[in-house]
């Protein structure tokens, strides 16, 4: 590791930081009980991923979903973006592979992943080799870096499984550099009602069960997804509003994925992947959907506008930035 990116990582963070190699311990565990759940649910899950031969599909899918999300036309459009930036954070950075990629796209900067689950640690060990990337295991909505000293902040697919997302916005905002910097962040969408419910009944269902059984159900789930993919057919749903269920044609898969049952199923990331996604579902006790106005006010409340919105069935992305900075207003 550079000296300098370790000076640059202590200065960073608002109390010291014992850095061992590429490495630093903040918080390994929560005092609420359905934290702790979640953070052992991602370790798990992450422990159980870093062994599959899917991994290398799975990271350039999310790749190439990053730079659509988040509205970057190409990677040399998010090299670019990343160039002025001094300090990146990976704000709940799983098995690092983003991180590492942040880190690759602007060598000249300080990479920072955080994540609140074991893997911080497995990324740790995976990507020793890149001397601007360290990692820590803390816990994101109490990041203890300084106010403002990060020039990009990215919350991908994370902001839900804290304990108060708004608590956690707040400090991702607080974290962001007011002039110039950015806070990219991924919402769960809310779905239609019979969905909705049924997601919550069994999220507090499955805390009480053995985590075999859920590995076992999250198979089951991906093999239902892909038997229905493989009937290729097609239906026309009737628009209905109370139930939040929207009309028009659908295939039979994706009608019953939306409105009623997680069933994940991709032929292209393959089975294992498929299954690992279905787990990620239902095992973690904190999930939290929003709808689009709840995103924009979470925004609002914290004195951030989206220079970049997208919306769609599964979610809502976005990057923000400080009201004030018309900078990277005009930069987006």
């Amino acid at each position: 590791m550079s000296a300098g990116f370790i000076d640059e990582l202590c200065r960073a963070f608002e109390s010291p930081l014992a850095v061992t190699g590429n490495f630093a311990v903040r918080s390994n565990a929560s005092a609420d009980s359905n934290q702790q759940q979640t953070n052992n649910a991602f370790s798990e899950k992450w422990a159980k991923y870093s062994l599959s031969n899917e991994q290398a599909r799975m990271q350039q899918f999310q790749r190439d979903s990053y730079l659509y999300l988040y509205g970057f036309a190409s990677e040399e459009a998010l090299r670019e973006a990343l160039r002025p930036c001094r300090v990146i954070f990976d704000a709940g950075c799983g098995l690092g592979y983003k991180t590492a990629w942040f880190a690759r796209l602007a060598p000249h900067a300080l990479v920072v992943g955080m994540d609140f689950s074991d893997a911080a640690k497995q990324a740790a060990n995976t990507y020793a080799g890149i001397p601007n990337l360290f990692f820590v295991q803390g816990d994101i909505a109490v990041s203890g870096l300084r106010t403002g000293s990060v020039d990009y902040v990215s919350c991908d697919q994370v902001i839900m499984h804290t304990q108060d997302p708004e608590k956690t916005f707040a400090e991702l905002a607080r974290i962001t550099q007011p002039a110039g910097g950015q806070l990219a962040c991924y919402f769960y969408a809310k779905k239609a009602l019979p969905r909705e419910l049924l997601d919550e009944h069994f999220r507090t269902f499955c805390k009480d069960v053995p985590r075999e059984q859920l590995w076992q159900m999250a198979e089951q789930l991906a093999e239902l997804g892909r038997r229905l993919t493989t009937l290729n057919v097609r239906i026309e749903s009737p628009d209905i509003p109370l139930l939040g269920i929207k009309g028009g044609s659908y295939d039979i898969q994706r009608f019953l994925y939306w409105n009623f049952l997680k069933c994940f199923w991709n032929e292209e990331l393959g089975p294992e992947t498929s299954t690992v996604i279905n787990f990620d579902w239902y095992s973690p006790s904190n999930a939290r959907r929003f709808s689009e106005h709840e995103v924009r006010a979470l925004g609002a409340a914290n004195l951030m506008a989206a220079v970049f919105f997208h919306a769609e069935e599964a979610c809502y992305s976005a990057r923000f930035a400080h009201a004030s900075d018309r900078s990277a207003a005009n930069a987006s």
